[in-house]
């Protein structure tokens, strides 16, 4: 119970209801209209507006990019709503510059459009759809990231 405790020293109930909401959510975009919630394609379909190559012009991110902001605002709003309305401990807080997390945002969002998918649209919307691609995707992330956190931690011990 103490290792519980140490992991999750807020309680885990606020994880699991999350869970559960997104993937309801999810669902519930597929069910009522047909549409994937991956949030890779936010980050190409929001800088279509602003740049004209041809990659950034493609009907599949022109066609959409309107209902995917909605859908990116939606999650800002909602952790916004979840912390004000009920968190029960304060934000934590940074010390880092927002332009290192403006840069750390762009630097996710172009690996995930250059990986051709991000983790909730292989993880929830890939897996939940029984997608090959997206098994392969999921399971190279977790060794990656496996990998990453074991070889940072011999480093700074």
């Amino acid at each position: 119970m103490d290792s519980l405790l140490a992991l999750f020293p807020h309680g885990w109930q606020h994880y699991l209801l999350g869970g559960l909401l997104i993937g309801t959510g999810v669902a519930l975009l597929f069910v009522l209209t047909g549409l994937i919630g991956g949030m890779s394609t936010v980050f190409s379909s929001t800088w279509s507006y602003l740049v004209q190559r041809p990659f950034f012009q493609q009907e599949r991110f022109t066609g959409s990019r309107a209902w995917r902001l909605v859908y990116a605002l939606g999650l800002v709003l909602g952790a916004l709503a979840w912390t004000l309305w009920f968190a029960g401990a304060p934000a934590a807080p940074t010390s880092l510059p927002v332009w290192q997390l403006l840069l750390g945002g762009f630097l996710v969002g172009y690996g995930a459009r250059l990986g051709n998918g991000c983790t909730s649209g292989h993880g929830i919307c890939g897996l939940g759809s029984l997608q090959w691609p997206s098994l392969l995707a999921v399971l190279t992330f977790m060794a990656t990231a496996f990998a990453t956190a074991n070889l940072m931690a011999w480093v700074l011990a």
